[in-house]
């Protein structure tokens, strides 16, 4: 049994994608459209690494993160950051959760790495 991943983007074609590649690899994974539902989904299903877009209706990847950093229990959860906008990269590099960064498109195999990466950080 693979490990549980929560995937929230807003773009139902990277969602499917993101959950069919890592549901190959043996993970389990919810996926959610906006930023407004994360905490509460975090917190009930407890995932083991939360792949992020940045640009979420509700509220943004990166407020996400900046509040994830400050919870107790979620704040080791690692993160891989999912954004159209490479410039954002700089912004989560103070987050020490932030496992991976991937620039959209990504290559299916960065992720596959990304993803890795963090699960191996947990």
């Amino acid at each position: 049994m693979g490990n549980k991943i929560l995937v929230v983007d807003d773009d139902p074609e990277i969602s499917s994608l993101l959950q069919y590649t890592l549901e190959s690899l043996g993970h389990k994974v919810k996926v959610c459209d906006n930023g407004r539902e994360v905490l509460e989904i975090l917190h009930s299903y407890k995932p083991d690494l939360l792949v992020l877009d940045v640009m979420l209706p509700g509220i943004d990847g990166y407020s996400l993160t900046a509040q994830i950093a400050e919870d107790p229990v979620l704040n080791k959860m690692p993160i891989v950051v999912l954004s159209a906008l490479e410039p954002s990269r700089t912004m989560f590099q103070r987050f020490s959760q932030v496992a991976g960064f991937l620039t959209k498109p990504f290559n299916t195999d960065d992720l596959i790495e990304a993803v890795k990466n963090g699960l191996t950080k947990k």
